[in-house]
């Protein structure tokens, strides 16, 4: 014969446990549950395990107290407040271990959104684990089930693109661990990162964003306000290179290169980073240009990317190859002419260039429209 558990007799000796300032919410806890209040006591919890002092007691509460009533809570809260408790482990093995049962009470067709969120922080252990083969399944798994959703609680999207960034960057994987780090930092209020965190972060997408295959616009990193964490500090010289990137700003580029001692990646990448600032230098020189005149001399993207003439056409070639412009080389005149360039997400003062451009045009249309308007005025006095 099952015996019924003794909520009160537990809660009052978790009680006995605990610092002063928090036995208030035993008491707290045995009301809402006597008055099956779940909502509110599931809300309690949660500002519990939120307490710092709290993380000794929250294994016990967990598999104890809100074991007992686990079916009336909110689901996707039940996984926040036992998310919380498996960090408190002292062994990964028995995280997942204890992660498991949760991921099989949200495993139904009603509550796929809160499994993703329950399966994706359990593959957050298993990558410290180095058991990347689980974690890439996982990955797959969790992407098909949102996909089927119009829209899902936005910590669920959050813990899908960190989890898959942490994964990407232990396979240095730099394209795509980018790609997801920034839909990350979409889901959460960066203000709300510890300082570290946000230095970390900004350093990591930094890195990414240079030794990306296929990244050549760092625009949407430049306009983030995680980069200004790296203002400042030690670090603040790469925040200066990826501006010098973007902008292709060879000779900036060539001023920083001493700091790559700094970061064996860059160091091991001079040559790809060197072709890369070319190709960034062409994409800025032919994006600076109207539309108009757009058809470039070889000399004067040599000038540009401080090449030789002899390696320009080579440089063209790689860009076309890219899709990162399009149009054709005269190889008896020395000219490329381009009919489109890639677009860009701009930063503040290629959007300043931007407005200038477009003042010119319209300081143009107006001597148009002016001249066309005094010639018919001579047409009809005639």
């Amino acid at each position: 014969m099952e015996v019924d558990f003794d909520v009160p007799k537990f809660l009052y000796e978790e009680r006995q446990k605990t610092p002063s300032q928090l036995q208030h919410y035993y008491s707290t806890f045995e009301d809402l549950y006597e008055r099956k209040l779940w909502h509110q006591l599931t809300t309690k919890i949660l500002d519990f395990f939120n307490e710092p002092e709290s993380a000794p007691f929250q294994i016990p509460l967990f598999q104890n107290f809100v074991a007992e009533w686990e079916d009336k809570a909110n689901k996707l809260s039940l996984v926040s407040i036992a998310l919380q408790a498996a960090k408190q482990f002292s062994d990964l093995n028995e995280s997942v271990s204890f992660l498991s049962e949760i991921i099989k009470k949200v495993d139904a067709p009603e509550t796929k959104d809160v499994y993703v969120l329950a399966l994706m922080e359990s593959e957050q252990f298993k990558l410290k684990l180095n058991q990347t083969d689980d974690v890439k399944k996982a990955i797959e798994e969790s992407e098909k089930i949102l996909d089927g959703f119009d829209s899902v609680d936005t910590a669920i999207y959050a813990s899908f693109y960190r989890v898959s960034a942490e994964y990407y960057k232990v396979k240095a994987n730099y394209a795509q661990y980018y790609k997801n780090a920034l839909l990350y930092l979409a889901c959460v209020d960066v203000e709300k990162l510890n300082p570290a965190e946000r230095m970390e972060r900004a350093y990591d997408l930094s890195l990414s964003a240079l030794l990306g295959d296929m990244i050549y616009n760092f625009g949407e990193l430049l306009m983030h306000p995680i980069l200004d964490s790296l203002t400042g500090t030690q670090h603040d010289w790469l925040r200066s290179l990826l501006f010098a990137f973007n902008a292709g700003d060879i000779g900036k580029f060539e001023s920083l290169v001493p700091h790559f001692s700094k970061q064996p990646l860059l160091e091991q990448n001079q040559g790809a980073l060197r072709r890369k600032i070319c190709l960034m230098s062409l994409i800025e020189a032919v994006f600076k240009r109207p539309t108009d005149k757009r058809s470039i001399p070889f000399s004067e993207i040599a000038a540009e990317t401080l090449l030789s003439v002899d390696e320009v056409e080579h440089l063209v070639m790689k860009a076309l190859s890219l899709n990162l412009i399009r149009g054709s080389i005269d190889q008896v005149d020395q000219i490329v002419v381009v009919t489109w360039v890639q677009p860009r997400v701009l930063d503040k003062e290629q959007i300043d260039g931007m407005g200038r451009k477009l003042t010119e045009w319209s300081n143009h249309v107006k001597k148009i429209s002016a001249f066309v308007g005094e010639q018919g005025g001579e047409v009809f006095a005639q």
